[in-house]
């Protein structure tokens, strides 16, 4: 049978009350409701064997029967005075014998039901995050979409090109299990979805599921595990079991890192943690389950560094794709599916947009044209149009604008220097990213100032050479104000976060040290666990007297940009001062206003 019987108290409360029902009936069956004038006359007649005498009734035996075959009678008890005295007039004294069942069955039956009503109020009360109650804690939590709840196709998702392409093997799978099989192969058991954050894995899924025309099973990894040991374990069972019974069918896990995380792994080593009791079933399901079946596991992470590895081994998730932040081309492409929705100028092309926003992913992007149209919305306009874009582009890299943050002369003129310093050295060196915008508006939470670069193309690689102009570029602003002022100010704590970060990486990462050689001492720092670590600080392998030295060569590379930095803004002081006043004036400046007051720049060799 498809559909279990569950149990219900109120079941047992009606089979209770029939059984006591039927047991009234069938007594007062065998019982004659008599008058008192016929009870003196079978007294008198002696055929009363045996009486019962109660406060307001009289019940007794009767030998021989009656002639309906009763052979118990009862009848209202009545005072003798008031017989005699009626007896004299010759009336029948009759009577009624008043029904108490009901009353007393309800007299002892109402206060267990309240008491099982406040029982049960109180188990749902403390069971609503389980499931609807104790007899359902171990049911799945997941949330099913039929083919017509699903509404997204391949379509809906752009800019993720190579991992529909491996996804659409999956669809084919699903709808034609048994010829995709006809070579003796067999489809991944598991797909695991690895990318950042926002960058559409969730959504890449219920596509699949949109195109198989399949039901979609989708739940969190957090709501397999409960307060109860063994709760996650039966939850991944149900889930399972349903995904059978619905199949061919789609089981997508999201965050799957919730669930799956390395054992061993952290300060919790014990063997009977409710997280590994959910973990190992999911992994005896993943071997139990045919993959001719047509069930499909899907899951997704942004921390695939600390699965367990029995989880990613062939067999279970045997296929891994990657849903990474998408290029130029793909950014164009999220644009043109998110801008259809929205009314735009003529002059807003994706091609430009996309190319002012390297690194957004695709959730970005959504944001990105929902604060344009809400700016638009804002300001009154009957279109969207290119301006709405880039202040929305600033609004979301920079923070909200702080107008009423108002800064004494001196720092004022302290910010319009460090910023003009950051776009000076960009302007003077080849290879940087153009100046889009110098601000000293104050945004977001601390900065007092920004200037904002946008790049002409996607890049993956970086020499040497660029990453110290990249570093000369941050340490800009810390070198225009010692230039202008002779003092270092707080402004640049950021600035100088990001060249260390940067110096660090070039000594134990890249190995473009020439001190320490072709090296590598240092893992890229994900900023998870990774397996061995147990999440306790970032290690490293090598000794105190290599450790010295790279501290040493870090702090040679930032002094030798700071001192070119330097060098570099003395030779071009007079086109400082000038545009840091035009700034003071202006507080904004563009690209082109830049190129308008700054000619020819003096450049320092690195």
């Amino acid at each position: 049978m498809d559909k279990k019987t569950q149990f219900n108290i109120w079941y047992w409360v009606a089979a209770f009350a029939g059984l006591m029902l039927l047991q009234f009936f069938l007594t007062t069956g065998q019982v004659a409701q008599i008058s008192y004038s016929e009870f003196e006359q079978y007294l008198r007649e002696g055929r009363i064997t045996q009486v019962e005498v109660s406060e307001r009734h009289l019940r007794g035996n009767l030998d021989p029967p009656l002639a309906g075959g009763e052979n118990q009678f009862s009848t209202v008890r009545v005072e003798p005075e008031i017989v005699d005295r009626l007896a004299e007039h010759q009336v029948e004294v009759v009577g009624r014998i008043e029904d108490t069942f009901l009353r007393d069955l309800l007299s002892w039956m109402l206060p267990l039901l309240l008491f099982i009503g406040i029982w049960i109020f109180l188990l749902r009360r403390m069971a609503g995050g389980m499931g609807g109650g104790m007899m359902q804690i171990g049911k799945s939590k997941a949330k099913i979409y039929v083919q017509t709840d699903t509404k997204v196709s391949f379509d809906d998702v752009a800019g993720v090109d190579e991992a529909k392409d491996e996804l659409k093997e999956i669809v084919d799978f699903l709808k034609d299990p048994v010829d995709y099989s006809r070579l003796g192969g067999h489809m991944p058991k598991g797909v695991l979805l690895v990318g950042p954050p926002g960058t559409g894995k969730t959504l890449i899924a219920r596509a699949v599921a949109g195109e198989a025309q399949v039901p979609f099973f989708s739940i969190s990894g957090s709501e397999f595990v409960e307060m109860f040991v063994g709760v996650g374990a039966a939850r991944v069972r149900d889930l399972f079991e349903q995904a059978r019974k619905h199949a061919p069918a789609i089981i997508f896990i999201d965050e799957l890192d919730a669930l799956g995380r390395a054992r061993g792994a952290g300060p919790s080593m014990g063997g009977h943690d409710e997280k590994e009791q959910t973990l190992n079933q999911l992994l005896v399901e993943l071997d139990g389950f045919d993959a001719s079946i047509g069930v499909v596991l899907l899951a997704a992470t942004n921390r695939p560094e600390i699965l367990d590895p029995a989880l990613l081994r062939a067999g279970r998730f045997d296929r891994q794709v990657l849903v990474d932040r998408p290029d130029k081309i793909g950014r164009a492409q999220i644009l043109r599916v998110h801008m259809k929705k929205a009314k735009l100028a003529d002059d807003v092309d994706p091609e430009k947009v996309a190319a002012l926003t390297p690194g957004f992913t695709g959730a970005d992007l959504a944001n990105l044209v929902n604060e344009a149209t809400l700016l638009a919305t804002r300001r009154k306009a009957d279109s969207v149009t290119l301006d709405d874009f880039n202040n929305a582009i600033e609004r979301i890299v920079a923070g909200l604008e702080k107008r009423n943050r108002l800064l004494n002369p001196r720092e004022r003129e302290v910010v319009a220097y460090h910023e003009m310093g950051h776009a000076l050295v960009a302007l003077a060196l080849p290879g940087i990213d153009p100046v889009h915008k110098v601000s000293i508006i104050p945004r977001g939470v601390g900065a007092l100032g920004y200037t904002i670069q946008r790049p002409t193309e996607d890049r993956f690689l970086m020499t040497r050479e660029e990453l110290l102009d990249k570093m000369a570029v941050l340490i800009g602003g810390r070198a225009a104000e010692w230039v202008v002022f002779g003092h270092l100010s707080t402004g640049a704590s950021d600035d100088l976060a990001r060249i260390t970060d940067i110096a660090r990486a070039m000594v134990t990462r890249y190995g473009m040290s020439e001190k320490l050689g072709h090296v590598a001492l240092e893992k890229e720092q994900r900023g998870y666990v990774v397996p061995g670590s147990y999440g306790y600080g970032n290690g490293h392998d090598y000794g105190a007297a290599t450790a010295d030295a790279v501290d040493a060569e870090v702090r040679a590379i930032i002094d030798e940009a700071f001192a070119r930095t330097v060098a570099l803004l003395e030779a071009n002081r007079e086109t400082l001062d000038v545009t840091a006043k035009r700034l003071l004036a202006e507080e904004t400046l563009d690209a082109d206003a830049l190129k308008g007051m700054v000619g020819k720049l003096h450049r320092v060799p690195a």
